[in-house]
């Protein structure tokens, strides 16, 4: 019985884990929501909710919760996600580089495409696709730069539009590159994410591209998330930071993706 509790508790743990990262990346939920992607019931969600908000995580609302600290960060243009800032911003100055002058491209929205934009400054006549407020008003008062944006629902912590007309809007587009964010890649599960907003976005942007380059910190390679996008031999150019381990990154060039270590 003690096992049993004990493995009960471990997989509470895990879940509620999962409902941090969800949140982290969309900002609130519905506990009917999350009920049904993590198969419990909506009794179990509510107590999951309440430790989140005991450990001072997030605000529980009717029926749902939301990130506590969205409202301070939304006001401040902050993204959530600020860890492996140096590494990010080594990756940002070697994804920028692949960029050519007169060049369409997306840049997808997170911390480590903020990075990439952030070092396309002394680039000329570049058209920038992008469903990243942050990064449209980054680069939208650039004479330089041509800035379009997609519509769609606002999602906080990402400061980014997503869902089907965030889709709908790269549909039928063709792009040079596109710059796509990661939350988890692995060869056996491919690029993975918190939740499943984003993935029809991803998709249609992948499929608009002619070269498709992910740039993602060395700490989400080998790892997992919730909900897969596709494998990873979808990928053109990975451009990562040196704590990429030689076992990770011989899988992936054995798959055949090119594997740029920013410096």
């Amino acid at each position: 019985m003690n096992g049993k509790k004990q493995q009960g508790r471990q997989l509470g743990e895990i879940r509620r884990n999962k409902m941090l990262a969800w949140l982290r990346e969309e900002g609130s939920a519905r506990v009917s929501v999350f009920a049904e992607a993590f198969g419990v019931s909506e009794v179990t969600v509510r107590q999951d909710l309440e430790k989140l908000e005991n450990e001072g995580h997030v605000v529980r609302e009717h029926g749902g919760a939301f990130l506590k600290s969205v409202p301070d960060q939304v006001r401040s243009m902050a993204l959530a996600h600020q860890d492996n800032a140096e590494a990010k911003q080594a990756i940002g100055r070697a994804a920028a580089a692949l960029v050519a002058d007169g060049e369409t491209i997306i840049l997808d929205s997170g911390s480590t495409t903020t990075a990439v934009a952030a070092n396309l400054f002394g680039k000329n006549n570049v058209t920038v696709i992008t469903n990243a407020l942050n990064i449209a008003l980054m680069l939208g008062a650039e004479p330089e730069f041509d800035v379009h944006m997609s519509g769609g629902h606002f999602k906080a912590p990402t400061l980014s539009l997503s869902g089907d007309r965030s889709a709908d809007y790269f549909k039928g587009l063709f792009v040079q590159k596109l710059f796509l964010a990661t939350a988890a890649m692995d060869i056996e599960n491919g690029l993975t994410y918190p939740s499943m907003s984003d993935i029809a976005v991803k998709r249609a942007m992948i499929g608009s591209a002619q070269s498709i380059i992910l740039v993602a910190d060395s700490s989400k390679v080998g790892k997992r998330s919730f909900c897969r996008l596709d494998g990873i031999e979808q990928i053109d150019i990975l451009v990562t930071d040196k704590g990429i381990q030689d076992d990770d990154k011989a899988a992936i060039e054995a798959v055949g993706v090119k594997v740029i270590i920013a410096n």
